[in-house]
């Protein structure tokens, strides 16, 4: 019985001695590093080479009798040919239309992050603008529009390959090599219906504008890099013009007749081209740690 006991005993001891062995090794074991960190590979650059249609939806200008040309009596001219009511009113049955064209554009952005963007776009392009109305036939101003654009944009990412756009700016636009029509036209004075004459448009000027600018567009990306690119904006653009004339023929000897205008552009962009993004895929330096 004596040996029996003194068995057990040694057996328990030499267990506990083996628990507490492998007890000792699973402490000294090391827990498992952390993941990698996930890292947004999106391209943060981003430049479009495109063409584009730039398209006044109005392109008509409210014409108004400046009064500080040539006065006939105490009336200005257009006053007393029949056209006005004197200086600061408008040029009844005055108006223009404005020239559509197409040019190369270039459009950069910076992403912030793979949804939210910043874009600035930028294009040249020559319209002219033609009297109608009381004053079909002339030639009224012919100028280069400037309207650079910054835009604060929202990509959507959701639909894989497809990404649609929404985005929102404002526009500041300047008018280079803005120059009168100088193109002669025959102009009737309803006041003085037998007596012929002839205006001309013959120097003018436009003061720069702000506006605000609406786009909606989209990316179709064939990889990470390239891709095509739809666009179309709103941009809110009305100038104003200033504009000499003469009218001559009549009795009353060269008229002066500057003009104040007011002008509604407002033109549709729609543009189509290629897109191209880079500078992604920089992983950020990992300190070790001991």
């Amino acid at each position: 019985m004596r040996n029996f006991v003194s068995g057990a005993v040694a057996a328990i001891a030499m267990g506990t001695a083996v628990v507490s062995a492998q007890a000792a090794d699973l402490g000294a074991l090391k827990a498992p590093p952390p993941p990698p960190p996930v890292v947004d590979t999106y391209q943060p650059f981003q430049v479009r080479l495109k063409v584009g249609g730039v398209i006044p939806t109005e392109g008509t200008a409210t014409i108004y009798d400046r009064g500080t040309g040539t006065y006939l009596g105490n009336q200005t001219v257009l006053q007393a040919v029949g056209y006005s009511w004197g200086a600061g009113s408008v040029f009844n049955g005055a108006s223009t239309s404005i020239s559509s064209s197409i040019i190369p554009m270039i459009d950069l952005a910076y992403y912030l992050n793979k949804n939210w963007a910043i874009e600035a776009i930028c294009c040249v392009s020559p319209h002219h603008v033609q009297g109608i109305g009381s004053i079909a036939g002339s030639s009224v101003i012919k100028t280069w529009v400037f309207p650079p654009s910054l835009m604060l944009q929202y990509h959507f990412t959701n639909f894989g390959a497809f990404q649609p756009y929404l985005g929102v700016g404002v526009n500041f636009t300047a008018y280079w090599g803005t120059r009168a029509g100088n193109q002669p036209f025959p102009f009737f004075l309803p006041n003085f219906p037998a007596i012929g004459s002839i205006n001309n448009a013959y120097a003018a000027t436009i003061t720069p504008s702000w506006g605000v600018v609406g786009q909606i567009g989209f990316d179709y990306m064939f990889n990470e890099h390239w891709g095509v690119n739809i666009d179309a904006k709103y941009i809110m653009m009305e100038p104003n013009a200033h504009v000499w004339a003469t009218n001559t023929g009549t009795p009353f000897g060269p008229l002066s007749v500057p003009l104040n205008l007011a002008v509604k552009i407002n033109p549709v962009v729609i543009s189509g081209g290629l897109t191209y993004r880079f500078g992604g895929g920089v992983v950020p330096p990992v300190l070790a740690s001991f």
